[in-house]
């Protein structure tokens, strides 16, 4: 999908506005799931969550390609917003972000204070993003879709920065909501020529991408009810299909009982916070383990936005209800 220079230009943009994150090895982690285990830590990016990357290359690309847009209108659960939201504000741009009804609290704070115009809409994040297209198209902003080749483009610096610092991982495991993540996981390995299996990991609440692998073609699911809100997708990205189809090794679907015991593990290992699609990763090697032995593998901390009352319940032993 990009050349080693493309993302080697994409990184050097993104690195004018954050550093590089860290790819650490946690031996309390390791002796938990029985293998060398390596955690790219983009909880540590400056929003919290990898997709900041993909808002840097998508605004710098929008500011260039078209000079006269008044701002942008796009739908999240909250971690792609504050990444639209911080870098339009910069540039002069409005932002306008729906969300569905009732998600995260401290989300939708975050997006506010970047800058954003923060509207509920509709029951899920899928209704939220069929208004906001609509919305975009009557008031003449830019739409900015949940996947889109600059998106990916800067998301995929993430795993510039993995492979190049770990060339010889034998697997990684990343999670997937529309799946910018795991292509620009994809990007990265083949730009670089490396051999790393990804696995891409859903929630068996949310698993549209799963069945799609499984039918070879665009599965819709009539619900995705997951506390960890941001692989809770029902319609597939078509764009994002083709590329995680031919370059996953396979994907899994982890429970909410397992990202939440996996969150719990984080912390206590690392003393880092996960959300539920952070820890869904860890979910999906400790679902796995048994056939990694000897094997180095990496997990992919995507975010740790989670409000403080649902990490409460889950340092509590419980796992949080939709």
């Amino acid at each position: 999908m990009f050349t080693r220079n493309e993302l080697a230009d994409a990184a050097r943009l993104v690195y004018t506005q954050m550093p590089a994150t860290p790819q650490y090895h946690w031996p309390l982690l390791s002796a938990e799931t029985g293998v060398e285990t390596w955690v790219k830590h983009e909880n540590h990016a400056p929003t919290g969550a990898f997709k900041v990357r993909g808002g840097i290359t998508f605004i710098d690309w929008l500011k260039r390609s078209d000079p006269q847009s008044r701002g942008i209108c796009t739908a999240t659960r909250g971690n792609h917003g504050q990444s639209q939201a911080r870098a339009a504000i910069a540039a002069g741009l409005s932002a306008k972000i729906y969300v569905p009804h009732g998600n995260s609290v401290e989300k939708n704070a975050a997006m506010r204070a970047f800058g954003g115009a923060l509207i509920e809409f509709g029951e899920d994040f899928d209704a939220a993003r069929e208004e906001a297209f609509r919305v975009a198209d009557a008031e003449g902003l830019t739409v900015v879709p949940p996947f889109h080749k600059e998106l990916v483009r800067g998301v995929a610096t993430y795993g510039l920065e993995l492979f190049t610092a770990q060339p010889d991982l034998d697997v990684v495991y990343v999670p997937i909501g529309c799946g910018s993540g795991i292509c620009g996981l994809i990007s990265a390995r083949d730009a670089l020529g490396v051999k790393t299996e990804i696995v891409g990991v859903v929630s068996t609440e949310a698993d549209c991408a799963l069945q799609s692998l499984r039918a070879g073609r665009l599965i819709e699911t009539d619900r995705a009810r997951t506390f960890a809100d941001g692989m809770a997708v029902r319609i597939p990205v078509k764009a994002a299909f083709d590329i995680y189809s031919q370059g996953a090794a396979r994907i899994i679907a982890v429970t909410d009982d397992q990202v939440a015991d996996a969150m719990r593990l984080f912390y206590r290992c690392t003393h880092n916070l996960a959300e539920g699609a952070g820890a869904a990763p860890l979910a999906g090697l400790m679902q796995e383990r048994a056939q990694l032995d000897g094997k180095r593998a990496a997990v992919i901390l995507c975010g740790g936005n989670v409000d403080a009352d649902v990490f409460a319940q889950v340092l509590a032993g419980q796992t949080p209800q939709i």
